[in-house]
């Protein structure tokens, strides 16, 4: 049975290939949707965006929206942040939630 070093070597290495992976898809799916927008002459609104600049864009405020708050909490190993607010995440599950604080 492999040991915790080596199954955490082993996460990071495939979330390394899921991110290059990620962005090579990502890619290939901009350049498809930018040659279908160019081909059919589609406009954002169309698509459902509102034009930028236009009358009618609302603020955060206006929407009801509440800015998001800053990071209280920082996983060292893959820098993931909580806020301290809403259900905790699972790396911080069970753990002294003082290791975890961030300087700020």
């Amino acid at each position: 049975m492999a040991s915790y070093k080596q199954l955490t070597a082993q996460l990071e290495k495939l979330h390394k290939e899921v991110a290059v992976a990620r962005e090579k898809e990502m890619a290939q799916v901009v350049a498809d949707i930018r040659l279908l927008i160019e081909e059919f002459d589609i406009t954002a609104e169309e698509l459902g965006f509102a034009a930028s600049g236009t009358k009618g864009t609302k603020s955060a405020k206006a929407k009801g929206l509440k800015p998001a708050l800053p990071a209280r909490y920082r996983n060292p190993k893959t820098g993931e942040t909580w806020s301290g607010r809403g259900r905790s995440p699972g790396w911080l599950a069970g753990k002294n939630r003082e290791r975890f604080l961030t300087e700020s």
